[in-house]
């Protein structure tokens, strides 16, 4: 345990920003371990007026992961990071720029194409996501957003290299098990996990060989960085010539939960989760 008060090993409520996050960070960590779940959010209070009145914001969130790596919880993570509002108000793992003249039509250099950036125009299999166009001050409002997480992450980042020497960031996300219309591979069936490491740019090579050896060690396929290499995330804070290093799993959704109904599928919840809590347990003694 960290020689901090019990106090600052709660989540501190004057980061939560209304509710928007989860943030667990210490002062002094006993871990070099720090870890991000940006997707597993499907809270839209405050930003309902700007949604698609049918839209189920499910559809493309990552469900459940934050309770597969037991954010919150006693025997979690001491160092934790979750968002609890919907990546349909803003995807806290893409750049803030990151949108499309539909979705934001006065900003002055949109970028995306597929109208899923840092503001969702639409689902992954095309369904609306906006009730209207955002103006440049409801984007600044999510942008603000943006920068209070990736604030946060960043000093808790800079902590743990302070006292340990390094630094490494665990994003967790989950896929739907085929692609979609809107991926790069629609319809093909994925591997059970997807590591993914900017292709060797964002961490050490041996943190990536780690982390694909232990799910496979556990009966998971493993495909690094197929079809996802990582995003935002592990782009920006993963630096590894600064003792910075970052790592995106990608678990595939039918190993925990139905996909259509939502519903939990206990055995493999527990597996997995189990899987995790080891991996995160053999993280706090792995050196890069």
């Amino acid at each position: 345990m960290s020689d901090e008060p019990e106090s600052m090993l709660v989540f501190d409520s004057a980061l939560r920003v209304d509710g928007a996050f989860m943030l667990r960070a210490p002062h002094v960590p006993t871990t070099p371990v720090v870890v991000s779940v940006p997707h597993a959010g499907v809270a839209t209070h405050g930003f309902d007026e700007t949604i698609s009145p049918e839209l189920d914001v499910r559809c493309d969130a990552d469900l459940y992961v934050d309770r597969l790596y037991r954010i919150g919880q006693p025997e979690g993570p001491e160092v934790a990071f979750a968002a609890r509002l919907s990546r349909f108000v803003c995807d806290l793992n893409r750049d803030p720029d990151d949108v499309s003249s539909g979705a934001v039509p006065e900003h002055r250099t949109p970028r995306n194409t597929d109208g899923r950036g840092f503001i969702w125009a639409v689902t992954t299999t095309g369904i609306p996501a906006l009730s209207r166009p955002l103006s440049l001050e409801d984007w600044r409002a999510r942008t603000a957003l943006h920068a209070t997480y990736h604030d946060a992450l960043t000093q808790a980042l800079a902590r743990a290299r302070d006292r340990f020497g390094f630094a490494i960031l665990v994003d967790g996300h989950s896929m739907p098990s085929r692609g979609k219309v809107g991926h790069k591979d629609p319809g093909r069936v994925r591997a059970a996990i997807v590591p993914g490491d900017r292709e060797g740019t964002s961490c050490a090579p041996a943190l990536s060989r780690l982390v694909g050896e232990h799910f496979a060690s556990r009966g998971y396929s493993v495909a690094p960085n197929d079809p996802y290499k990582g995003g935002f995330i592990t782009s920006h804070h993963g630096r590894p010539a600064d003792n910075v290093h970052a790592i995106q799993i990608e678990m595939r959704r039918d190993l925990y939960m139905n996909e259509a109904t939502y519903e939990i599928d206990d055995a493999g919840f527990a597996k997995l989760q189990q899987t995790i809590a080891d991996l995160l347990t053999s993280l706090r003694s792995f050196h890069p």
